[in-house]
């Protein structure tokens, strides 16, 4: 019974593992030996000039960077894999990035925080992958004097998006760094509401399945643990969020900080949904069990009718099928040698089964 409650197919769950040996010095930043490709991506903009460069993977990757210390210009630099302790180290050495940032960058298992650390601020969060399921992947950011750069784990994000506006000269080619830092943290936030909207539209489902007596109980526990999972990385980013708003920092401009009260206020939304899509799936497995029990009771209420029906027609052959000796008294059964005796006992059965029918449904027993 409790089987058929068990998702066949569950979505890929993260493995906590830290690569980092116990009590190795703070900041120490281990390569993944299972994956250490990485994919650079180097974009720098201004009002009038973009330049959009991939970087391939070199020994010497500290000296194919570019300089960020231009004025006007803000440079992004994109990076795709994270198991590649040497090119994270290069990479932080050449922006001058804090070692114990770049130790949470190796280990994907971070909670969404934002950390100051003077001359840069680093900020993590999780990245839907998709608005199918809960699939998802850590994603560092640093922002520093002119440049952002972000970590992922594998290709595929939110923010091709953020690069066609940088291509099409938009308004962000004419804002700092901190606009670009803004932009990434909105688009991680709003890939979550593709996802609840897709659940909504699943409960409503569900609900007119359930109100057709269809069991549906097993999705409706596996919508509840994904609206678990976003709520609790939801809320992790909007205490990241307020962290960042409430203790004011150079690199971000009080024009900018306008709009990360926009991206605190999408994440207070956020959790105003999923509040109330769990309401719904508790909703849901209430209804559940109560038609669980509506089509019991039309079984029980079926099988009472018929058991009704054929109890007098029992009666009535089992007085007949007493063993009677009408030679002996004339009070003996006399029908037993009659010879309309066996059409008169069926007759009389089935005029009592149709006499029981037409009463039940005058009273309205036999109506759904």
């Amino acid at each position: 019974m409790i089987r058929k409650f068990v998702r066949k197919v569950r979505p890929k769950r993260q493995v906590f593992r830290r690569r980092t040996p116990i009590a190795s010095p703070p900041g120490t930043v281990r390569s993944d030996t299972k994956n250490l490709d990485v994919k650079l991506r180097q974009i720098r903009f201004s009002k009038e000039h973009l330049e959009d460069q991939r970087i391939e993977m070199h020994p010497k990757l500290h000296t194919q960077l570019q300089d960020h210390s231009a004025e006007e210009a803000v440079l992004w630099l994109d990076v795709v894999g994270v198991g590649n302790g040497d090119a994270v180290g290069q990479i932080g050495q050449k922006f001058g990035l804090h070692s114990l940032a770049l130790e949470d960058v190796v280990h994907t298992h971070q909670r969404s925080k934002y950390d100051d650390y003077e001359d840069h601020i680093f900020f993590v969060a999780r990245m839907l992958k998709s608005t199918d399921t809960i699939e998802s992947e850590q994603v560092s950011l640093f922002l520093g004097s002119g440049f952002v750069i972000s970590f992922q784990e594998l290709d595929g994000d939110c923010f091709e998006p953020i690069r066609e506006r940088i291509r099409q000269h938009t308004r962000i080619r004419g804002q700092q760094a901190d606009y670009l830092f803004y932009t990434m943290i909105d688009a991680i936030i709003d890939g979550y509401f593709p996802r609840l909207e897709a659940i909504g539209a699943r409960l409503e489902d569900i609900e007119e399945k359930i109100l057709n007596l269809q069991d549906e109980i097993a999705e409706v526990y596996d919508l509840r643990r994904e609206l678990m999972w976003i709520r609790k990385n939801v809320w992790q980013l909007r205490e990241a969020l307020q962290s960042m708003m409430t203790h004011e920092h150079p690199l971000i401009s009080s024009g900018t900080r306008t709009y990360m009260r926009d991206c605190h206020d999408h994440t207070v939304q956020l959790i105003e949904v999923v509040e109330v899509f769990r309401d719904q799936c508790a909703n849901l497995r209430d209804l559940s069990l109560a038609m669980s029990d509506v089509k019991a009771n039309e079984v029980m209420k079926t099988l009472t009718i018929f058991a009704t029906i054929f109890m007098p027609m029992s009666f009535v052959a089992g007085v007949y099928g007493m063993n009677f000796d009408n030679k002996v008294s004339a009070w003996n059964m006399p029908e037993l040698e009659w010879t309309y005796g066996y059409p008169y006992a069926l007759g009389l059965m089935a005029a009592i089964g149709i006499a029981l029918l037409i009463y039940f449904w005058k009273k309205g027993w036999l109506k759904d």
